[in-house]
């Protein structure tokens, strides 16, 4: 397929690029600035997510697929109107739209792992993100294939929020974490999340919503050890005061550090056929990843 693809040179977006190249497809990358990128071994489109008439533009005929792996503007009439104009040119034809969402709209899960029929309660800092989701699924009834992907929390090739834990490492000489003692997190590493995104533009049915989880429920305190280690701080973790990491990071950030969580993306596997290769956040944390 030749897929248009939003935020091809971030975390998560560069990811995606290798693997639907890996996999046979052809990448058009959605940029501001073509100049400015002029490293990207894709064809490049300019657009900006602002500009709902370029967004549509940018989908011609020839493209088979959109995937949307953009950071949200943080103002829902922006990315609203982003999301129309993206899908517009792909109603009635069956071509698929893949958006990135994140499991931070379910907010505190409780002990079980939860599944994507779980009900929603957002944290304040993607309030308005299950708003989006619904925005992108109904247009399923339209002749769009719809998918949306909920990441859990993204680590692998250094980056990611747990690289933060890292960094607090070395800048406070003990690791540290914030919330409860025993707060999780669902984690997935970014090639496997990029291997999923592949197959949601591949094969995932119109409407359908999945949870790109690998692990349902990480012990954060085990994930700031690790971090720990590979940036050369032994010390056992400690609690970071949550008043300290919104003085630090901003209160709205410092909250979902502090969201316990545990996710199933069970289906995936399951219906996707997908097949996680990196299933120990802890363990690659500790060498560096």
């Amino acid at each position: 397929m030749k897929i248009l693809l939003i935020g091809a040179t971030g975390y998560i977006g560069s990811a995606i690029a290798e693997n639907l190249t890996r996999t046979g497809h052809e990448v058009v990358a959605l940029v501001r600035d073509a100049a400015g990128k002029g490293e990207l071994p894709y064809e490049k489109r300019v657009a900006d997510l602002t500009d709902p008439a370029a967004l549509g533009a940018a989908v011609t005929a020839d493209i088979d697929a959109v995937i949307h792996a953009g950071v949200p503007s943080g103002d829902q009439a922006v990315d609203a109107a982003a999301i129309d104009a993206l899908t517009a040119p792909l109603r009635g034809t069956d071509r698929a739209f893949v958006y990135t969402s994140g499991v931070w709209v379910l907010g505190a899960t409780g002990v079980e792992p939860v599944g994507e029929d779980a009900p929603v309660n957002p944290l304040p800092i993607v309030g308005y993100r299950p708003e989006i989701e619904q925005q992108v699924l109904v247009t399923a009834t339209d002749g769009v294939r719809a998918v949306v992907i909920r990441p859990g929390i993204v680590f692998g090739r250094g980056g990611g929020i747990p690289a933060l834990l890292g960094n607090l490492a070395r800048e406070h000489g003990e690791p540290k974490y914030t919330g409860a003692e025993g707060v999780r997190w669902p984690m997935v590493q970014v090639d496997d999340l990029a291997e999923l995104f592949t197959l949601a533009a591949e094969r995932a049915e119109a409407g359908s919503l999945w949870h790109g989880v690998t692990q349902a429920a990480v012990p954060v305190r085990e994930l700031a050890g690790a971090a720990g280690r590979a940036a050369g701080v032994v010390t056992a973790p400690a609690l970071w005061p949550l008043e300290e990491a919104a003085a630090a990071v901003g209160a709205l950030f410092a909250d979902a550090l502090a969201l316990d969580q545990a996710v199933s993306g069970q289906a995936a596997r399951d219906r996707l056929g997908w097949k996680p290769r990196h299933e120990d956040a802890v363990s690659e944390l500790a060498n560096g990843s």
